[in-house]
């Protein structure tokens, strides 16, 4: 077919073209747009459905940071009884409800432990007291007077702990 027969000359062939070529840029344009955009749309879905399941795993915190002190009152009641013979049912009453309550615990994510020889970490300790230990390793953990617990991997109360330190070389 011949330019005449098209109706077009080389000029409007050329517009044309032109023409064509700003428009597949401009397609291309939009659809690497669009990409972007359903990008970020599954980005966002994901990240709302990790906030979603962490809420959910932590939305008992408050809940168990109050039960935690109750389970120090049965470990004290517990001591200050295995000390009288006489109250050898009531420690097996106590003992019994303690079990109970930490397997309660347990099934909602809370883990008690424990802080004895391992070292010093203020993530996961509260120093209470520094002690002189020539046995121990500076920084360890020596004593605790309280447990740690954890809500799955989460700090819920940190251990309370005694920390040793060096002898004081001038004292001696």
């Amino acid at each position: 077919m011949s330019d005449a027969a098209s109706g077009q000359g080389p000029k409007q062939q050329a517009d044309a073209v032109v023409d064509v070529a700003a428009m597949k840029r401009e397609l291309d344009e939009k659809q690497d747009r669009l990409l972007r955009a359903l990008a970020e749309m599954d980005n966002m879905r994901r990240r709302a459905q990790r906030d979603r399941e962490e809420f959910t795993r932590y939305a008992t915190e408050s809940l168990l940071r109050d039960l935690i002190p109750i389970i120090d009152n049965f470990d004290r009641a517990l001591e200050a009884a295995r000390g009288n013979s006489e109250a050898a049912k009531v420690v097996e009453g106590i003992s019994l409800i303690q079990r109970e309550l930490l397997r309660v615990l347990e099934r909602a994510g809370v883990k008690r432990y424990s802080a004895l020889g391992q070292p010093f970490d203020p993530t996961r300790h509260e120093a209470t007291a520094s002690v002189e230990s020539a046995d121990a390793k500076p920084n360890t953990v020596v004593a605790e007077m309280l447990p740690g617990y954890l809500l799955h991997d989460r700090v819920l109360r940190a251990a309370q702990v005694a920390v040793a330190v060096a002898p004081d070389e001038d004292a001696a």
